[in-house]
């Protein structure tokens, strides 16, 4: 008889999705990039604008884990005063 602790497993033994809903995965948004040489990265003050690669208004990427996941708007957050992503699209392969 399986001891109580050990994870439920399918019909062919295999453990099913629902084992993995807790791990966390690390999430980053990206608006856009820029190289700059070491020098002008030493000489910035507050208040400096950097320009990035991508016009304003561009969709952002989400990346899960390094790897681009999706793309959408920036949005604030319902009133909270924090920003948040509106998904606009998956990429392929990912739903």
């Amino acid at each position: 008889m399986p001891d109580s602790a050990e994870p439920a497993t399918t019909t062919r033994g295999e453990r099913p999705v629902s084992v993995l809903a807790e791990v966390a995965l690390d999430l980053a948004v990206e608006i856009g990039r820029t190289s700059l040489p070491i020098r002008d990265v030493l000489r910035i003050t507050l208040g400096e604008v950097v320009t990035l690669d991508r016009p304003a208004g561009s969709p952002a990427d989400l990346y899960v884990n390094g790897k681009l996941f999706a793309r959408g708007q920036i949005v604030e957050a319902a009133d909270s005063g924090e920003y948040a992503i509106r998904i606009t699209e998956l990429m392929a392969g990912t739903g």
